[in-house]
């Protein structure tokens, strides 16, 4: 497949600033087109937001960037033309419900819809047809990867691939637009490390038909122009363009949060007033009207009214002292219903 010329990638103070604090920072980087760029570093240091970074995906903070000559952050989207993402988890995932022939020619709809020219749109179908044909077949010629060795030929599942056969289908898909830049996430991810030199070997071809390639791993090989990323917390790499860590952000140390507004601290007085003896309501007209009228009405009537011969409402002068309610009893000796009883038998007689 005939590649067209990769793009120069230069950088120079290029950085990235999120809400907890710098991603990278101070990255310079110069590379030529048509080169093959690892961007080295351990999971966390900001590996995937360089990368999206320097495609035209996500937009930097400080510093500059130059993509075959486009300047970001003011050109972003002419980076994003000739630029393409090959397999990037979280962005641009392969459809696990396809199979590998309906991720390919959906792949090569979008591209001739979004990406190519107006004038492909009013060619005839039959035409249209042929040339996306001869597009997926060249890609796939260009990642060594052969439709009718898989399990269940073009209709296997994507789901079904092996993690290398997975790499080779995305930048399969990458590689029908003809990018002049192409970039990959994690490229060691769950690779052996013989699948780890094949895929390499694959992106180092690519490379050499001209297109320049970037590519995430943990550890890069030989032979290529790194760039390291640290993680934070650990001194950077000397001898290499860095990305330094991420400066800890000073938290201070305010007032504990109860329900949506700072406790406020509670005053003397109110100190007092929350350690002094709780009133007695239970002496109260008002509430005794209430409590005992209901569980000693039986009994001895409407005994839980004003028991203090004040009216209601008037607080007592001392300071109230906690009393037990118990259940009032009647302590007549007499009772009367036996004396009316007597009486009935003494008539009768």
């Amino acid at each position: 497949m005939d590649s067209p010329h990769g793009a120069a990638v230069k950088a120079e103070g290029f950085g990235l600033k999120g809400p907890r604090g710098w991603v990278f920072r101070g990255v310079d980087l110069d590379a030529a087109p048509g080169a093959l760029i690892a961007l080295e570093g351990p999971s966390g240091s900001g590996r995937t937001c360089l990368l999206l970074a320097l495609t035209g995906r996500m937009k930097p903070t400080e510093g500059h960037a130059e993509i075959g000559r486009h300047r970001l952050p003011k050109k972003m989207a002419a980076v994003r033309r000739i630029s393409a993402l090959g397999p990037v988890p979280g962005v641009n995932d392969l459809d696990q419900a396809l199979t590998v022939a309906e991720q390919l020619r959906e792949g090569a709809l979008l591209q001739r819809r979004y990406d190519g020219p107006v004038r492909a749109l009013l060619r005839p179908r039959g035409e249209r047809r042929a040339s996306a044909e001869a597009r997926i077949a060249a890609a796939l010629a260009a990642v060594g990867l052969d439709p009718a060795t898989l399990p269940k030929g073009p209709r296997t599942s994507v789901r079904d691939l092996e993690r290398l056969e997975s790499v080779r289908l995305s930048l399969a898909v990458a590689l029908l637009g003809n990018p002049r830049l192409l970039a990959v996430d994690d490229l060691d991810l769950k690779l052996s490390d013989a699948e780890r030199a094949e895929a390499w070997a694959l992106l180092r071809s690519l490379a050499d038909r001209g297109t320049t390639v970037l590519a995430v791993c943990s550890e890069a090989p030989e032979g290529v122009t790194v760039l390291r990323t640290v993680a934070a917390g650990e001194p950077a790499t000397t001898g290499a363009p860095t990305a330094p860590a991420r400066p800890a952000v000073a938290r201070d140390a305010g007032p504990k949060i109860t329900w949506g507004r700072p406790a406020a601290p509670a005053s003397p007085a109110d100190a007092d007033a929350a350690t002094g003896p709780a009133p007695d309501n239970d002496t109260d007209g008002k509430t005794d009207g209430k409590t005992d009228g209901k569980t000693d009405g039986k009994t001895d009537g409407n005994t839980g009214g004003n028991t203090d011969g004040k009216p209601d409402g008037e607080k007592p002068t001392t300071a109230p002292t906690a009393k037990t309610t118990e259940p009032t009893t009647n302590t007549t000796d007499e009772d009367p219903k036996g004396a009316d009883d007597a009486l009935a038998e003494t008539g009768r007689a």
